[in-house]
């Protein structure tokens, strides 16, 4: 058995983090230092290419597929979004084409994320989410291409 963890046992992860606070102020903060733990993006990323549609803050995001598991790493020009980022991959990192398609990222509402967002970055999350989901299509459709 293999101590990686599935995606809903790391979406449960997170909401149990979340429920330890009493306010909101104190999850933005959380998310914040989610942010600036996150690695630096190299510069070869930071072009049009790699930049998500649909958000309002500008969002770098790159994919690897390596041994059947695809990681993510990303960066953002805004310190919330980058701490939302943080979280995406911490949950969709190193998991399988399929794993990461089938993910339901129901962990997102259960930590009343999308209800304490601003309209523009709710949109910019599910944006951020569907180009995770578009790399791991592309990388499953190389899978049976080679």
């Amino acid at each position: 058995m293999s101590d990686v963890k599935s995606i809903p046992e790391i979406e449960a992860e997170i909401v149990e983090e979340f429920s330890l606070f009493d306010s909101w102020d104190d999850k933005y903060e959380y998310i914040i230092d989610l942010g600036k733990k996150l690695p630096p993006l190299d510069d070869a990323y930071k072009k049009e290419e790699y930049k998500v549609k649909g958000c309002q803050s500008t969002v770098w995001l790159a994919a690897d597929y390596q041994d059947g598991k695809v990681s993510y790493k990303a960066e953002s020009d805004a310190i919330i979004v980058k701490g939302l980022i943080s979280m995406l991959i911490r949950v969709l990192s190193n998991h399988t084409p399929d794993e990461i398609l089938a993910a339901d990222m129901d962990f997102i509402n259960k930590i009343g994320m999308t209800s304490h967002l601003a309209q523009t970055r709710s949109n910019g999350l599910r944006a951020m989410v569907k180009q995770m989901k578009h790399y791991a299509l592309a990388f499953k459709s190389l899978k049976f291409d080679a």
